[in-house]
């Protein structure tokens, strides 16, 4: 039997600003992960105060790297700022399961070698994209809200 999984990508394209988010000394923003290739799980808050946090973000790099081979890559800290939306939006604040953050050219290369679905210059590759599942919300709900964000782009594919 062929277990299949489905999987949301999010791309950050472009600059945007979170009304109403954006500069209050007061706001925090957390993210938790657990990385389905890894089994490894991270609770964060990246931003407070008006301010990304350098350590925070130093976790995050370190956490989305290309598991494949350890390679490593800033994220864009507006992709994390899309996820962190999601859930103020969808009101679940559950673990993102992580399938795919950065993307080293090697590993990008050998996906794209197997399956054309994979961009030659996938987002991946900048730290701009991230393939991922919210606990305890329905895929399409997931999808739904991320394109009506209209911050960047969405995807929605069956891994076999």
């Amino acid at each position: 039997m062929m277990i299949r999984k489905i999987r949301l990508l999010l791309f950050f394209a472009g600059l945007f600003v979170l009304s109403g988010t954006q500069g209050s000394s007061g706001d925090e923003r957390s993210l938790k992960f657990y990385h389905t290739h890894t089994g490894d799980s991270l609770s964060v808050t990246y931003y407070t105060g008006g301010r990304y946090i350098a350590d925070a973000m130093s976790e995050l790099r370190v956490f989305l790297a290309d598991w494949r081979n350890g390679e490593q890559r800033d994220m864009d800290p507006e992709l994390l700022d899309i996820l962190w939306r999601i859930q103020q939006i969808s009101d679940n604040r559950e673990v993102y399961e992580v399938i795919s953050a950065y993307r080293s050219e090697e590993t990008n290369a050998l996906l794209h070698s197997r399956s054309k679905s994979v961009a030659k210059n996938s987002q991946h590759l900048l730290g701009k994209a991230i393939d991922v599942r919210l606990r305890g919300l329905d895929l399409e709900q997931l999808r739904k809200t991320a394109r009506d964000l209209r911050l960047g782009g969405v995807g929605l594919s069956l891994i076999h």
